[in-house]
């Protein structure tokens, strides 16, 4: 009888601590989590799944945010840049990096096709075009996916010969969007 009535106190002071933090919060939150439990969404994308493992907006980290993300055969990102650095490492799945090195150019141009797989990683460099693809048909791509600077400016491109002048700046991205606050007006 005691250890089930221990059980229970403990596992209500448990539930009150996840309770207590919110999806905009790591106050309660405990330190180690079971990324199966993390909120994850689409962002109105079909095909993708992304779980912010430990963000800047939702965790208050200040250097690099970590994200866990899985595409859907056939699902890709926009082409895209940002001004910040990207690591990637494909846990499971394949398919298919385009990496436009010259984007500092007037537009991204025509870009490199990488083929990436499990177990392979890659970088983006600030501030160059990227789209990654799962062109694989017959299974998920999933990958952990690591950027520097947060929270991340995106700036999307409808195609590869797009000037930069005409991308569209999405501040804040998808994922941030619930819980960024604008930092306070420093003016007058």
């Amino acid at each position: 009888m005691a250890v089930a009535c221990l059980t229970f106190f403990y596992g209500f002071i448990f539930l009150s601590a996840i309770a207590e933090a919110s999806q905009c919060s790591i106050k309660g939150l405990p330190l180690v989590r079971n990324i199966s439990e993390l909120p994850q969404d689409n962002y109105g994308r079909g095909g993708l799944s992304h779980i912010t493992v430990a963000g800047s907006v939702l965790h208050g980290m200040k250097e690099v945010e970590v994200w866990l993300q899985t595409f859907a055969p056939g699902s890709r990102t926009p082409i895209h840049r940002h001004s910040c650095e990207e690591v990637f490492v494909v846990l499971k799945g394949s398919g298919t990096l385009y990496l436009a090195s010259g984007s500092h150019e007037k537009h991204p141009g025509k870009p490199q096709e990488f083929k990436i797989y499990s177990n392979s990683t890659f970088h983006i460099p600030v501030n160059d075009a990227h789209q990654v693809w799962n062109s694989n048909e017959d299974e998920d791509l999933q990958m952990l996916v690591i950027i520097s600077r947060p929270p991340v400016k995106v700036f999307i491109y409808q195609d590869w010969f797009m000037p930069h002048t005409a991308s569209k700046l999405k501040f804040p991205y998808y994922w941030d969007e619930h819980c960024f606050e604008a930092p306070p007006k420093d003016e007058l």
